[in-house]
């Protein structure tokens, strides 16, 4: 079995130039037992259950780690959502994106990543190309144990800066992704580059 491609907030690791992906042979994960009833779940509870994952020493364990490239299988994620625990080597990265509609969470489970977002909510369509303006771009450095939740339509990169140790962590978004849009950006300019679809990480 190789290991399963993540979208969004874990872009394959071909995005980071001078990397290339090798398919790891994955074990099947421990189930995580969510404790939520099958109401959808709030942020609060994404972030409840990435905190919580993160901290399952085995499943973290279980991960198979590429030196050269990204690894990551999918979970169980509470109330119908899509989780998964995905592995970074150094200096790889997502890229700038969004996850539409879906809520979100994610918690490191081992090293450190940083993530870079905006402070604004991006209009869902009707556009290509958008100047941001000044103070929207927030950082922030989790590490093991630390996680953040965040709402529709959250546009952020999320990075492994680390030049010798590898991270890994846990996501989970409500709904299941409907659609991931990808952008680049120079400077202060901000652009659509991409729509990926379930069909295309499925």
């Amino acid at each position: 079995m190789t290991s399963v491609r993540v979208p969004g907030a874990v872009a394959p690791s071909s995005r980071t130039p001078g990397r290339s992906s090798v398919p790891q042979p994955a074990p099947a994960p421990s189930p995580v037992v969510s404790t939520f009833a099958s109401a959808a779940p709030t942020a609060a509870e994404l972030l409840d259950f990435v905190r919580r994952t993160a901290a399952d020493r085995d499943l973290v364990d279980s991960l198979p780690l590429d030196p050269e490239g990204r690894t990551w299988v999918r979970l169980d994620g509470p109330g119908g959502s899509e989780a998964w625990l995905i592995g970074w080597p150094p200096g790889t990265g997502t890229g700038w994106h969004d996850h539409a509609e879906s809520l979100g969470a994610f918690a490191t489970a081992r090293g450190a990543l940083t993530e870079n977002a905006l402070a604004v909510r991006l209009p869902a369509s009707g556009w290509k190309t958008l100047e941001l303006a000044d103070g929207l771009d927030r950082s922030r450095r989790l590490s093991e144990g630390d996680g953040r939740a965040f709402g529709r339509h959250h546009v952020h990169e999320v990075l492994n800066e680390s030049p010798d140790t590898h991270a890994v962590s846990v996501h989970a978004y409500y709904p299941p992704l409907p659609l991931i849009r990808r952008f680049s950006r120079t400077d202060a300019v901000l652009r659509l580059e991409q729509v990926e679809r379930p069909e295309d990480w499925q």
